[in-house]
């Protein structure tokens, strides 16, 4: 057997200010042939595992390009066709090929292109033929299209928000496409609209009930792999939304059913799901009237780097400071002009500093503070689930008896790694404000007493009902009530 491995991604926020470009990706990390010779990280985690379990069967590996963006606004039209025909180039050396997985995310737009992973997988499939295996490796927040189901062979998403569980799901997918090259199984997909737009916590009830339940299907009854599509909310595309997934063994009756009883499960459970989340000062009400001992960590939902949002809103931090709150820590700002500032500083000094602010009205009004240098660092990283993902210059500032953390590397904030790796005491404040939406639970979960997701200003508003789409129907719920009329 033969195996063609690549890797392309980024989230697509249509409303986002910030355009996604090669310096983007450079950022994240661009690899041409090589990431799995290097460390392995979040974005090229899937990678290793795909070369390290084909090498295990004795199979030979061509491996193309890894590049991945953090989320913003659509990517530049000639830095998308670049990448992508990079990785067919590749392709079409490496034929005859038996197999090509493809690490990507599926929400992926492109000046030009409202379907990137649509159009690259179809370009495969044109270069690899049809007896070839496709297999992609999806965020759930994708839109799962109709090019992407009819010209892949197998598509998986990650079962968990946050995502923790890339290496289940990646391995899960090498497995699925070994059965289909080696003539074990014969995958037929199919999905159904949920007609529903909302955030989806898996770690609590219902998601968790429906995600081990779902889980608890696979591998029976001629099911081969299930997964839910949560899309991605603040992407203007035609198919936003959840769609469900469903890949069966050369049934696709069965694959219709069993994806018709998930989506109606979860249409279900909709007022379950989406709970009100607070506004700014109803969380800090609610964080200020909590017992002493463990913190509670904040939420500041609306501006996280991993939903496209710039990570510069100063909206939550500036409340803190207006109560005249302390004991507190807020991050991680993405903010290079202030990183740069501080760093000329250097660490003990006490400077005047314009903060945060700095890329239009959704980040709130810049913060003309007097803070102190705590602390400077670079080469730090801090975990999601069990990769790692780095996070550039940082500087962990004071102000009014609030810890700033700042960064030059926009990105949200996963893991305490992010506070504690520059010696910020986590158990003794009162509050830990977040800037992310939920990738954030699985790290500070453990060390909260509460957690609270606020309802604060930003790119990336919870307020589903009215995210203003071009390009969806406005069939969907919470629009409105009964999508399905």
């Amino acid at each position: 057997m033969r195996m063609f491995i690549a890797s392309l991604a980024t989230e697509t926020n249509s409303f986002s200010p910030l355009p996604t470009g090669a310096r983007s990706f450079e950022e994240g990390g661009v690899h041409h042939g090589d990431a799995t010779r290097h460390p392995v990280t979040y974005w090229t985690g899937a990678m290793h595992i795909w070369r390290e379990s084909a090498e295990a069967k004795g199979w030979e590996v061509a491996e193309s390009l890894s590049a991945h963006a953090q989320p913003a606004g659509p990517t530049v039209r000639a830095v998308y066709e670049a990448y992508r025909d990079e990785i067919l180039a590749d392709l079409r050396a490496a034929l005859p090929v038996d197999i090509v997985l493809l690490s990507l995310h599926g929400a992926m737009i492109a000046d030009g292109y409202d379907d990137c992973e649509g159009d690259l997988i179809a370009r495969c499939r044109e270069i690899a033929g049809e007896s070839a295996v496709i297999g992609a490796l999806l965020d759930p927040h994708c839109h799962l299209t109709e090019a992407m189901m009819t010209k892949a062979t197998l598509l998986v998403a990650f079962k968990e928000y946050p995502h923790v569980d890339v290496p289940e799901r990646a391995r899960d997918l090498f497995a699925l496409a070994a059965d289909a090259a080696e003539g074990r199984t014969r995958p037929v997909m199919r999905d159904v609209d949920c007609r529903m737009i909302c955030a989806m916590h898996t770690p609590v009830a219902p998601m968790r009930g429906f995600v081990d339940r779902m889980s608890a299907r696979e591998d029976s009854g001629g099911i081969l792999s299930l997964s839910l599509a949560h899309g991605f909310p603040w992407g203007d595309h035609p198919r936003v939304g959840a769609r469900a997934l469903a890949i069966t063994d050369g049934d696709a009756a069965l694959a219709e059913r069993v994806a018709a009883d998930l989506a109606a499960e979860l249409f279900s459970l909709r007022h379950e799901i989406m709970r009100p989340y607070p506004d700014i000062d109803g969380a800090l009400d609610r964080a200020l009237a909590a017992p002493p001992g463990k913190p509670v960590v904040l939420a500041d939902t609306s501006d996280n780097a991993g939903g496209g949002a710039p990570s510069d809103a100063t909206f939550l931090l500036s409340r803190i400071l207006a109560r005249g709150i302390d004991n507190a820590v807020v991050g991680i700002f993405w903010d290079p002009i202030a990183v740069r500032i501080v760093s000329e500083a250097g660490e003990g000094a006490t400077l005047a500093l314009r903060l945060g602010g700095k890329c239009g009205p959704m980040s709130g009004d810049p913060l003309d503070l007097t803070v102190t240098v705590r602390r400077l660092a670079s080469g730090l990283s801090q975990h999601f689930g069990s990769l790692a993902s780095p996070l550039g210059e940082m500087a962990w500032l004071t102000a009014n008896g609030v810890d700033i953390v700042i960064n030059d590397t926009r990105t949200q904030t996963f893991h305490p790694e992010a506070y504690t790796g520059l010696g910020i005491d986590l158990s003794g404040k009162r509050i830990v404000g977040v800037k992310s939406s939920q990738h954030f639970y699985a790290g500070f979960a453990p060390i909260a007493q509460e957690v609270i997701h606020v309802a604060t200003p930003g790119a990336i508003t919870p307020d589903y009902a009215n995210i203003p789409f071009t390009r969806r129907a406005p069939n969907y719920w919470p629009k409105v009530e009964d999508p399905f009329r």
